[in-house]
C-alpha cells in the first residue's frame, strides 16, 4: 500500500503530532507500506528512508505551520498514492482533503488537536467563543469531506459527534515501550540526574511538554508550597519565560523552608528523554483541553503514577486509584490534594506505577499501525465499491 500522510507538524518541531507521525511512518515501512510525508518546512528531505516533501511555513507563536501550495498536489501527483493519510488535518489537510478529492484517492483523517480550544483561548470573552465556533465550522467542513475521521479517545470521539463530523472511529495512540521502560529507574545516568535534581531525596514532580498557554501550566503553583518536593519540567515554548519566573516567585514564597527552585531542562528526546522521565516520581499534567495525552502514556511505561485532569483524553489513560488519580480542575486545591496524596505514600506510587506500567505494555506501535492500516483498507475497499 501507498500511503501519503499530509501533517500539519514535522520534524524538527518535537509534539505529539510528529511523534505519531514519524512512529506510524517507521511501522508502516516494517509492515511492507511505502509512504511519503508531505509537512511544513524546513523539514529532512527523508525519514527512515521514506521521502519527506516539504511545503513552506510560517512560524505562529513557536508552532510552524504549513502553507497549503500546489507543491502539494504535486507530491501528491508524483507518488500516486492510494489513500491519504491526514495528520490533524487544518490548513495542509484541508489542502490535502481536496486534492485527495480531485484525483478520487480516498482519505483517513486523524483528529488530534483541539484547535477550536486553543484559537478561544487566546481571545477574550465573546469574541474567544466566537472565533472557537468560527473554527469548529472549519473543521467540521474538512472532516466532512474525509472518508474517514479517528478520535484518540472516547470523550474527543463524543465531541466530534457532537459537533456533527460524520464517519468517526477510535484509534488510540502506541507508546515506545522499547525506549520507555523501568528499567531506566536504576540506570546509572538517571541516578545522577536524581541526585542533581533532589539532593535532599525530594520526591520529583514532573512534566513532559510544550510550554505554552494551552497546557495550563499556571496550575502547578498550587503545587509549590508541597513539602519536600521539587517540579522538574522538560520541554520549551512560549512561556517558558513568564512560566519560570511565576513558578521561581511562588515556591520562594512559600514559606519558611521553601522547596528547590523549578527545574526547567529544555527540550529532550531519545535516551535523554527516557532518563528524565525516569527521574521522576509522580507526573503531572495540567491541560483540560488533551485530546490524548501522549506523555502520559510515556510516563506510565517508565513506571511512574500520572496525574491529570478528569477532563479529555486522560479519562481514557489514567484509571482513578489504580494507575494514578484524576482531578477537578474546576476545584482550587484538588490538584494539590492529589498530588500530595502520592508523595506522601511510596508503597502507593509503587503499586501505581507497577499497574500503569502493565496496562500500556500492550500498547505498542506497531499494533496501533496494523489497526490504522486497517482502517486504511475499509475506505479503499469503500472506494472500490
Amino acid at each position: 500500500m501507498r500511503v501519503a500522510i499530509a501533517t500539519e507538524s514535522f520534524l524538527p518541531s518535537l509534539n505529539g503530532v510528529t511523534t505519531s507521525v514519524c512512529r506510524v511512518t517507521e511501522e508502516l515501512g516494517e509492515q511492507g507500506h511505502e509512504a511519503m510525508i508531505i509537512a511544513p518546512g524546513p523539514a529532512p528531505a527523508s525519514y527512515v528512508g521514506h521521502p519527506v516533501r516539504s511545503l513552506p511555513g510560517v512560524t505562529v507563536r513557536g508552532f510552524r505551520a504549513g502553507l497549503p501550495t500546489r507543491e502539494l498536489s504535486r507530491a501528491l501527483h508524483d507518488f500516486r498514492p492510494d489513500v491519504v493519510h491526514l495528520a490533524s488535518p487544518f490548513l495542509v489537510g484541508a489542502c490535502g482533503v481536496r486534492e485527495a478529492l480531485s484525483r478520487d484517492v480516498p482519505t483517513v483523517a486523524i483528529y488530534q488537536t483541539d484547535m477550536p480550544s486553543y484559537v478561544q483561548q487566546h481571545g477574550p470573552g465573546a469574541v474567544g467563543r466566537g472565533a472557537g465556533a468560527l473554527t469548529w465550522r472549519w473543521i467540521r467542513r474538512l472532516h466532512e469531506r474525509a472518508d474517514l475521521t479517528l478520535a484518540p479517545s472516547q470523550p474527543t470521539l463524543e465531541e466530534l459527534r457532537r459537533h456533527g463530523v460524520p464517519r468517526t472511529g477510535l484509534w488510540g495512540r502506541g507508546v515506545d515501550t522499547r525506549l520507555f521502560s523501568p528499567s531506566w529507574r536504576e540506570e546509572e545516568g538517571t541516578l545522577a540526574l536524581r541526585e542533581a535534581l533532589a539532593p535532599r531525596g525530594e520526591v520529583i514532580l514532573g512534566y513532559v511538554g510544550r510550554l505554552a498557554p494551552e497546557k495550563e501550566l499556571h496550575r502547578l503553583v498550587e503545587l509549590a508550597s508541597l513539602p519536600g518536593t521539587r517540579l522538574v519540567l522538560v520541554g520549551e515554548g512560549p512561556s517558558r519565560n513568564e512560566l519560570g519566573a511565576l513558578l521561581t516567585e511562588a515556591v520562594a514564597t512559600s514559606g519558611r523552608r521553601p522547596n528547590l527552585p523549578p527545574a526547567f531542562l529544555g527540550s529532550r528526546t531519545g535516551h535523554a528523554l527516557a532518563r528524565a522521565y525516569a527521574a521522576f516520581d509522580v507526573f503531572v499534567h495540567t491541560g483540560t483541553k488533551e485530546t490524548f495525552g501522549q506523555t502520559l502514556q510515556e510516563a506510565a511505561a517508565t513506571g511512574m503514577p500520572v496525574v491529570a485532569p478528569c477532563a479529555g483524553g486522560p479519562l481514557d489513560l489514567v484509571d482513578h486509584g489504580v494507575t494514578g488519580l484524576h482531578y477537578d480542575p474546576a476545584r482550587p486545591g484538588a490538584l494539590r490534594a492529589a498530588v500530595a496524596q502520592l508523595a506522601e505514600s511510596p508503597a502507593l506510587r509503587e503499586r501505581m506505577a507497577r499497574a500503569g506500567a502493565e496496562r500500556v505494555a500492550g500498547r505498542s506501535w506497531a499494533a496501533l499501525t496494523a489497526q490504522l492500516v486497517t482502517h486504511y483498507e475499509g475506505v479503499i475497499a469503500g472506494r472500490v465499491a
